[in-house]
This record gives structure tokens, C-alpha cells and sequence, in this order.
């Protein structure tokens, strides 16, 4: 029988609140691109845009994040809680402060920035609205992205489950009223939607920091942001910052291809984000499932349970793939009457259209990806999965997406081919990897056999 401990870190438990999770976050999306779209094309166009820019500069304190979020869940596997809630502390304090430069570059210039990332003269004044607002609460997404990373890791998967539920139900009520000037609100626009976004994110602050502050054995007192335990630190930083550059390149490397877009034209540029919403939407319950079999491997690895880490990431891929193939299809049936509640503009419609039958052989690729490469992070090899990044995200993804879509003139299907081959190529080469065993048969030697494995097993003995 498992123990109350065990039982949090099971895959299902673990997987289905990240799942409601993400999925309020994709209704969130999905809500404020429905409404901007009652304002303009245009406005989705810089929604979408902002968005990009935004994720680019989350990864700046995504790094420190990310890496205390495995060692969080190791730590707490080989029961180690005091080091565990040290290293929470100082990822909140951490991120926070790169929160705040981030804000104030934001706010301070969002149309040269805009410009400089080639978005169309004719959007650079909304652009510059939404992104000083929003971008102006920059510090709000590190503090809320950290502290659900830190609870998330200790097994608590609920908790940032329903600080989702309550920012969602707020943000959509605000939403409407700022875009119809309902409920007593100003009809304010795509103004409005910006400050929607930044209050209902700081009221999840709130939540999550109460939270953040029972979420280990002892609570946690103010005074305790002022610790910084440097050998801990210096753990984090050796996890997180191949995390953070891996982040980096996916994210920059998509706001490059945006910019590519963008050359495009703003059809394509609402198009791409339109179907970015609907893919969103395929992927949501394998990406949760990722994310689960990530702390869960983390968590067994910590513990030297390494041949159940082993067989983790296969039960993870091949559970998220079936779903994700699933959903991709039913998208590809009714993927063009989606299109239609966001826009009535045809051209954008038929460009969205044109994109489906690829999504079919995207999305099992990237549960490959992510399912695999997220496995390989939980065991700390996080430079292998920085060094393919770095190689196939830039190359394949984002130079190649040039080639084919602007040099060559097949616009998104070029850079929708590019993109592909960038996830099964990162893909295939985390599988070899996981099955070579690299950081689990070092654990195995460095750990008293019978807490590696059973009894006349070894890990490679434990197949797939």
C-alpha cells in the first residue's frame, strides 16, 4: 500500500489539477482573444504579439524557477525539507527582483520595442498601450510562475489549481466589461483587457503568496527572504541555467518567427495566433502530463528510486501521445468552424484552414519532445537538452523557417514544416538519450543498491 507521501507523487494525481490548471489558463487565452477579436483584428494581432514578448521575457526568471522547482521535488524524494524550503525561499526573492527590472524596461519603452521586433507601423499604437500595461506587471508573472513552481514541486498540484479557477472567473468578468462597457465599466477596449490582466494576476498573487507560505512542514516568516544559502544557490543555477537558456531558445526563437509573420503580413500575423489558441487546446492534457511525469521522475530520483524513473517517462509519453492525436483530430475535423467564432475575415480563416492537417503531424511530436526532454531535466541533465535546442531550434526552427517562408515565398506552411521538424528532430535525439541511462545508472552507483532498485534488478533490466 502506498503511503500518504507516495500518493502525491503518482502521476494522475498529480497530472489532473495541472490539467484544470492549464486549462483555465487556455480559457483565459482563448476568452481574450474571443473578446479582443469583438475589438479588431488588429488588437489580436498585438495580443498575440505582446504575448511572445512576454514569454521571452518570462525565461529570465524562468531559470531560477524551473531549476528550484526540480531540486524542490529531489530534495523532498531523499527527504531533505529543510533544504527544499530554503531553496523556495530564495526562488521567490530571486525572481521577483528580475521581475521588477523586466516591469520597468516594459513600461518604459513598448513602442521602440515593438518596432525593433518588425511588428507593422500601423499596430505599434496599440502595441505600445497593451504591452506598457501588461509588460508593467511583468513582476506580477514572475512572482505567480515561481511560487506555482514551488508548491507544484512539494506535491501540492491543487493549490495553483484553484488560484487559476478564481483569476479566470475575475479576468473574464473584467474583460467583458471593459470591451462592452458592461456592469458599470468603462468601454475601455484593448486598454481595458490590459488591466484586466494585471489586476486578476494580482489578485492570484495574493493567493499564491498565502499559499507559497504554509506550503512546507514549517510556515515561512518575512524575515526569511533575506536568507540566501549560496551552496544552495549555486544547485539551482547548475539545474536551472541550461533550463533557462533551453526557455530562451524556444521562446525567442518563436518571437523571431513571429517577426517573420509579421513580414508576412497582419492576416497571417491573427491567423498564427488564432491557431495558436486552437493548439493550445490539443496539447493541453499531454502537456500536463509532462509536467506531471517531470516532478514525479524528479521526486523517485531524489529518492533512488531510479528504475521506476526509468519506466515513468515511457507510461507519461505513451498516455500523452494518445490524447494528444486524439485531440488533434478533432480539431482537424472542426478546426475551421472554431476559426469562425473568433473572426468572420475569410482570408484569415482559409490561412488558419490551410494549417490543420499539419497540426495532425505536429502535435505527437512535440508530446516526444516535451514528454522525454522533461524527464531528462527532472534527473538534472539539463545540458543535453540545452545543447539540442540550441542546435535544432535555431537552425531548423527559426533559419529554415526563414528560408522556406520568406526566401522561398511558402509563407506559414514553410514555417509550419520547419517547426515540425524541429520537434521530432529534439524528439528522437532526447529518446536515445533517456535510454542510454546516463544519470540514473551515476545515481545507481552512487547510491546503497537497495534504494536503487530491487532485488536482482538493474534499470536497464526494467525496459519500457
Amino acid at each position: 500500500m502506498l503511503d500518504k507521501d507516495t500518493k502525491k507523487f503518482t502521476l494522475w494525481v498529480l497530472a489532473w489539477p495541472i490539467f484544470i490548471e492549464l486549462f483555465l489558463q487556455f480559457l483565459l487565452g482563448a476568452v481574450d482573444t474571443l473578446m479582443v477579436s469583438r475589438i479588431s483584428d488588429d488588437a489580436v494581432a498585438v495580443v498575440g504579439f505582446s504575448n511572445q514578448l512576454f514569454q521571452a521575457m518570462t525565461t529570465l526568471f524562468m531559470t531560477v524557477a524551473s531549476g528550484a522547482g526540480i531540486l524542490i521535488a529531489q530534495k523532498i524524494g531523499s527527504y531533505k525539507t529543510g533544504d527544499a524550503r530554503t531553496i523556495g525561499i530564495m526562488a521567490v526573492s530571486v525572481t521577483t527582483l528580475i521581475g521588477l527590472v523586466c516591469s520597468v524596461i516594459l513600461f518604459a519603452m513598448p513602442e521602440a520595442i515593438a518596432s525593433m521586433l518588425q511588428l507593422p507601423d500601423r499596430l505599434l499604437p496599440l502595441a505600445g498601450t497593451y504591452i506598457s500595461i501588461v509588460g508593467g506587471g511583468m513582476v506580477l508573472i514572475a512572482m505567480m510562475a515561481t511560487m506555482s513552481t514551488v508548491i507544484r514541486n512539494t506535491g501540492n498540484t491543487r493549490g495553483p489549481m484553484y488560484v487559476a479557477i478564481g483569476m479566470n472567473v475575475i479576468h473574464v468578468i473584467m474583460n467583458y466589461g471593459f470591451i462592452f462597457g458592461a456592469f458599470g465599466f468603462p468601454q475601455w477596449g484593448l486598454t481595458g483587457v490590459a488591466i484586466s490582466t494585471v489586476a486578476s494576476r494580482l489578485l492570484a498573487v495574493l493567493m499564491l503568496l498565502y499559499m507559497f507560505l504554509r506550503a512546507f512542514e514549517y510556515k515561512i516568516k518575512w524575515k526569511e527572504f533575506r536568507v540566501f544559502d549560496r551552496p544552495l544557490f549555486g544547485e539551482i543555477l547548475k539545474i536551472g541555467w541550461p533550463l533557462g537558456i533551453n526557455m530562451s531558445c524556444w521562446v525567442f526563437s518563436q518571437l523571431v518567427i513571429y517577426s517573420f509573420i509579421a513580414q508576412l503580413g497582419a492576416a497571417e500575423l491573427a491567423a498564427r495566433t488564432y491557431m495558436n489558441t486552437l493548439e493550445s487546446f490539443c496539447f493541453l492534457l499531454g502537456s500536463s502530463i509532462a509536467m506531471a511525469a517531470q516532478i514525479q521522475i524528479a521526486h523517485l530520483y531524489g529518492a533512488g528510486r531510479t528504475r521506476e524513473a526509468y519506466r515513468s517517462a515511457y507510461r507519461a509519453l505513451g498516455i500523452g501521445a494518445i490524447y494528444v492525436i486524439v485531440n488533434a483530430f478533432v480539431l482537424y475535423v472542426f478546426g475551421k468552424q472554431l476559426l469562425g467564432l473568433f473572426t468572420d475575415d475569410k482570408t484569415i480563416i482559409a490561412i488558419g484552414a490551410s494549417l490543420l492537417g499539419m497540426n495532425l503531424i505536429l502535435q505527437p511530436g512535440k508530446m516526444l519532445n516535451m514528454a522525454l526532454g522533461n524527464s531528462l531535466n527532472a534527473v538534472g541533465d539539463t545540458r543535453f537538452t540545452m545543447y539540442i535546442s540550441l542546435g535544432s531550434m535555431w537552425i531548423v526552427a527559426t533559419v529554415l523557417s526563414y528560408v522556406l517562408g520568406i526566401y522561398m515565398g511558402w509563407g506559414l506552411i514553410g514555417i509550419y514544416s520547419c517547426m515540425i521538424a524541429d520537434e521530432y528532430l529534439r524528439g528522437v535525439l532526447s529518446y536515445f538519450r533517456w535510454r542510454g541511462q546516463k544519470c540514473l545508472r551515476k545515481a545507481e552507483s552512487q547510491a546503497p543498491a537497495d534504494s536503487v532498485k530491487m532485488p536482482g534488478e538493474s534499470v536497464a533490466a526494467a525496459g519500457v
